[in-house]
Formats: C-alpha cells, structure tokens, sequence
C-alpha cells in the first residue's frame, strides 16, 4: 500500500473522508466475506456430523447386520484360581470336567558360586580352563560345540550359549551363571555336556557340571555309538566345517583381491604425485624423511630462528608437502599389512582344505588330512568322555558341581476323561482356550453357553449411539434461527472481548444447520429405518415388541423425541421401573432377537449405503451431505471477494486523485497568494 501524505494544504481529514465515500463498497466486499465464513463454518459442521453417522454405518451396523456378530460365547468356570478358559464363537454349549495336574516348567540350571574375582572380562584360561576346551550344547533340536581359546571371556562364553540356543547370563555379584531353555516343556529343554577331559573341567571350573538325567541321556547318546554312527556323525562334521571353510576362503580371496587393487592404486598415485621416485625406495629411505620432517619441524618451532617470514612460509610449505608424502607411505603400509593379514587367515583355512586348481575353471577343494584327522579326534575324545561318565554314573561314582538343575516339564490337563500335554500351560481343545494356573486335585467345571448378556449390551450400545446421533441431529435441524446474527469483521472484533466473540460466532454456529435439507434427508430416512421394523421368520416385528420405545412427545424433552430407551434399563431413569422385556426375550429366544436386530441393521445399513453414494459433481462417496457442492461454492467466494476488493480499491484510489489534485491547486493558490502579498509589501 502506498504512503500518502494528505491534508498538508487543505487541512482537511482526507483519509476520513475517503473512507466515508468508500464505506458502501467496504459494506459489499464485508458482506461477501461473511458468506464465505459461513460457508466454511457449515463445512465445518458438517464433517464433524458426518464422522459420526459414518462410524455408525460402517462399524456399528457393519457388524451387527451379521448374525454371527451376536453368537459370541462365555465358560464359567467354578474356580478361576486354578483355570482360565476364553470360548470362540464355535464352542460347544456344554458342562464338562478338569482337573489340572502338572504345569509346564521350564529348565533352569543355577551354577555353583565360582571361586576368585571372576567378572564378564576374566579369561576363562586364568579360571584354569585349559584352551581347546570343549562342551556340547543340545538345545532346540540342534548340538553346538563351543571351544574355548586363549581369548574366550566370561562374557563371551555367555554369549556363545546364547547362540547355542539357551538363555544364558552371568551373575557377577554372586559369581554364577545362569542358564535357562528357551521355551518351557520338557521337549525344549537343554542339556551340557562335555566333549573332552578338558571340557568336563571346563564344566566343573565354571560351576555348571550337572549329571542330572537329561545331562546322562545325552552322555549315553554318545557312548553307545556304534561304529557306523561314529563314521556318520563324523562324516557330518566334516562336511559342515569343509562348506564353512569353503565359504570362509571364497569370502577372503574377495577381500584379497580388492585389497590388491587399492594397494595397487596407492602405488600409482604415489609415483604420479612423486615422479621419478619408486614406493619401495621412497619406504626404503622412509626414516631419512622423518629425520627431515622433525628438522623442519624443530626449525619452524625454534622462536630464535634467523627465517624471514618468507622463508618460514617456504619451509611450512614444505613440512605440509613432506607429511603429505610420510601419509601416504603410512597408508600403504597399513594396506600391506592387512594384505598380509588375509593372506595369512587365507593360509590357515587352506591349511585344512585339499584345493585341485590345476583347471582354473574347475577349482575342486575336498576336506584335508588336517580337517578330518581334527574332527575324527574330537568326536573319539566326545565318545570316550562319555563312556568314562556312564561308566562312572553306573557305578555311582560321579560328582558334579553344586550346580542347581530344575528339569524342563509338560503341562497336563485331563478333559472329561482324556489327558492333553503340552510344553505350554495354554491348551487349545475344541473351541475352548484354556490356561493351567495352577496344579489341584480338584475337579473344576465348566459351563459354556451363549453370551446373553452381551447380546443384551451390543444392542444397548447401538441405541445409546443411534440415540446421541438422532438426538444432535434433531437439535440442529430445529435450532434457533440466528438470521440477525453475521460473522464478525476485523474492526468489529476490536470492540469485543475474546469471550464476547466466541460467544457470538458460537450463536451463530449452533444454527448452521437449522433446516438444513441434507440433514432433513438422512435424519428422516434413519427414523423411518427404525419404526418400520423388521421381518423374522415370516413375521413382521417392531422394536416395542421387545419393550424399546420413545417416551413420547409430551414424555420426552424437546429435540429427545426420536430416541428409544429400553424398557427396565437400569441405567435409563426415565424407564427403570418397567419390565425389562428384552431381557426376556433374550433369554427366552435369543435367535429370534439377534435376527431382529441383525436385518434391523443391515435395513439401517443399506439405507445409508444408498444416501452416501457418490454423485459426480456434487458429493463424494461416503459422504452424506454435498461435500463437492459445498466446498465450490466456498471457492467461488474467493473469486467474489478479489472482485469486490479490486472495486474498493479503484474507488480509493479515485478518491486520493482527485483530492491530491485539490491539494496541489491550493498548493499553487497559496504560492500565487505569497508572491502577491510579497509585491505589494516591497511597494
């Protein structure tokens, strides 16, 4: 907006006056404004109402307009401290017998206190566990093998039991360890044994040397291998380590060969940065350029130096130059080193494969001499140890640790006679899901049957909802008229409090709706949904028939005329004293009921399905008011208000022309004037 200066000549309040010329144009761009704020004020309202008739249709009836919604099923159980039982929809109507007579356990094992300072960074080697040490893990259907090197942690031996498959934690504070099955049952416990003289001290070490009978069961797997079994299970490993090894050296000669081309490359940029200088001589003399680099340095830190800044300048250069070149001989050996570093890792892995590459394209690699006689040690040693504890736990000579052992266990229940184990206490038997809580000889009952009381409660819960919708449908459809009431302008909300405001558009939302045909439309279709009833088995029934009215016009307060209140509903006070027939009819015969209400609602169900059908240009699907209508009329009133403000401000700035103009005729008057008086004073 410009910045006018007026009035300077004229004395005049032009801005003022110009305002009071231009006010009937300012009333009509006001006035269009105002329209638009309705407009959007009715969207507003609308979307707000049309959630909830929406949420009615598509969840509430969407669900009561199947039958199968209703049949939901409850088992009560005579005593809920030793069951619990939840029922699907296909359980059986019956009373039948439980008695629960184990609860699923799961193996725990609890390690003897293990002496010195031990924490999770102690070295196993310094506990006296000998490296090579080895224990067997069978969890989960699987055998691990776990050795111990010079380098296994505490910690890292727990972890190593985790990828065994078992839980596993080391209690520092009481110097234990911890060991737990993953699931609970007797078919997921665990069980650790040893695979070698040194294992079994391993074991003991660690306070984990339990002979208890999964520990035994195992120990005798071993020990009465035959030979074939030895040959096969030896077989086996080999062809495990053989495919590890395998994909170990493939996964190195890649990084070999791409650490090749990057010490390659190091090369190359090396002689191109310094041409005429080899990388092995440039290593060769490498002590030499350290000797200068300290000189320089010590020369340029040197505060008594005779160096002009120049010089000192050159010779920063210079250090930055050399340190640049010490760099990259650094790196390159770094490169080499870890070239050399896979070469070897190469080496060792080699060391137990058989390689055939004298067809490039044919490589055949075959487990070693070194990988199979290791192997076939390992499991004599494992057969061996196992024989000497069978034999000693024959002779009843064996002595673990003081290790606590709890064994994994079954669930048991026994079901009108028949018997059901599980690793889990949660059993699943012909619709019914029952969980164990506790062991009794006590014979529980339980008693499956219809739900009747939710039944009762679901169609409560629609009419509570169906009741608050049709009761502010009712109240905004008949709400006062505000017709003397318009949207605030800018300057007019200056002279208001904010409470004072939202008072006055509160008014005015309140009624955005009265007579609203949209709203005439879908309330009166849902009211006559509900008087017309519905049909069960030939017969044409009504909600009184089930003792659910309205309280009539004179009963009922005003806009509360069209809700139903159930007879007997102790929580509707206006009807608490009457009978509660639906309650009887549900117990009576809840099939003709749930019919009753289930093509209630899909009848509810298709009519508002057909009133929120998409209709091109004017509403969206889903949407029971003119959503696309609406929302076009609120954008053409932008079109209308940059008309109206376009005229306004032509208007002004017609009216500031034409009073500058006067403003400057008076300014050449006055001017005219002054030399006048100026003549006739100087005669």
């Amino acid at each position: 907006m410009p910045i006018r200066i007026t009035g300077m000549n004229s004395g005049l309040d032009t801005e003022s006056i110009i305002s009071e010329l231009v006010k009937a144009q300012r009333t009509k761009v006001d006035a269009v404004k105002k329209k638009q704020t309705i407009a959007g004020w009715k969207q507003d309202a609308w979307k707000e109402l049309n959630t909830k008739i929406y949420k009615l249709f598509q969840n509430t009836l969407g669900n009561m307009r199947l039958s199968t919604d209703y049949s939901k099923k409850i088992t009560d159980v005579s005593n809920s401290s030793i069951v619990s039982v939840i029922s699907s929809d296909d359980a059986m109507n019956a009373t039948q017998k439980l008695m629960v007579k184990h609860l699923a356990q799961t193996g725990y094992m609890t390690g003897a206190e293990i002496s010195g300072d031990v924490t999770k960074d102690t070295k196993l080697t310094d506990l006296g566990i000998a490296a090579g040490s080895t224990i067997t893990v069978s969890a989960n259907g699987k055998t691990t093998d776990i050795q111990i090197s010079e380098n296994t942690t505490m910690w890292g031996f727990v972890n190593e039991l985790k990828n065994a498959g078992v839980e596993a934690n080391f209690d520092e504070k009481n110097k234990r360890l911890h060991i737990a099955a993953s699931k609970s049952g007797a078919k997921n416990d665990f069980a650790i044994t040893a695979s070698n003289t040194d294992g079994t001290n391993a074991l003991n070490k660690l306070g984990i040397l339990s002979y208890d009978a999964n520990t035994i069961e195992a120990y005798k797997k071993y020990a009465e291998m035959g030979a074939t079994q030895r040959q096969d299970a030896i077989d086996k490993d080999v062809e495990t380590r053989l495919q590890s090894y395998i994909s170990q050296r493939e996964n190195l000669l890649k990084t070999k060969e791409t650490q090749e081309k990057g010490l390659a490359d190091s090369k190359e940029a090396f002689e191109k940065e310094y041409p005429g200088e080899t990388i092995e001589d440039a290593l060769a003399n490498k002590a030499d350029l350290k000797k200068e680099i300290d000189d320089l340095k010590a020369q340029l830190d040197d505060e008594t130096s005779p160096m002009t800044e120049e010089q000192k300048k050159e010779a920063e250069e210079k250090l930055a130059k050399l340190q640049g070149k010490m760099s990259s001989l650094e790196n390159y050996e770094n490169q080499q080193k870890a070239l050399d570093a896979t070469q070897k890792s190469i080496d060792d892995v080699e060391s137990y494969l058989s390689i055939d590459d004298t067809d490039p394209d044919n490589v055949v690699i075959t487990a070693g001499a070194k990988l199979t006689g290791e192997v076939t040690g390992a499991w004599d040693a494992k057969i061996q140890e196992a024989k000497d504890i069978v034999d000693k736990y024959n002779n009843n000579t064996l002595a673990g640790s003081d290790v606590k052992r709890t064994l994994g266990q079954d669930a048991e229940i026994e079901l009108n006679g028949v018997t059901y184990k599980g690793d889990s206490n949660t059993f699943e038997v012909n619709g019914l899901t029952i969980t164990a809580l506790q062991v009794s000889s006590e014979e529980i009952t339980l008693t499956t049957r219809r739900d009747t009381e939710g039944v009762y409660n679901k169609i409560k819960s629609f009419l509570k909802e169906y009741n608050a919708l049709i009761n502010e449908m009712d109240k905004l459809y008949n709400a006062e008229s505000t017709k003397d009431y318009e949207p605030l302008t800018d300057d007019e909300k200056k002279e208001l409090s904010d409470s004072e405001i939202e008072k006055w558009e509160d008014k005015i939302k309140g009624s955005i709706l009265r007579r609203d045909s949209n709203l005439s439309t879908i309330s009166n279709a849902m009211k006559n949904i509900m008087l017309q009833g519905a049909t069960v088995n030939g017969k044409q029934m009504y909600l009184s028939d089930f003792g659910i009215e309205t309280l009539g016009y004179f009963g009922a307060a005003e806009n509360e005329r069209n809700a139903y209140h159930i007879n007997g509903d102790e929580d509707d006070a206006s009807v608490a004293s009457k009978t509660n027939d639906l309650k009887a009819a549900i117990a009576a015969d809840p099939d003709t009921v749930i019919g009753f209400f289930a093509q209630l609602s899909q009848n509810l169900y298709s009519e508002l399905s057909k009133q929120s059908s998409s209709v091109e240009g004017v509403r969206s699907f889903g949407s029971f008011y003119d959503d696309k209508r609406m929302q076009d009329d609120y954008d053409s009133y932008k079109t209308k208000i940059k008309q109206q403000e376009d005229k306004l401000t032509a208007l002004e700035e017609k009216w500031y022309n034409k009073f500058a103009a006067m403003e400057t005729a008076l300014a050449k008057l006055q001017s005219n004037q002054s030399a006048v008086s100026s003549l006739l004073g100087g005669m």
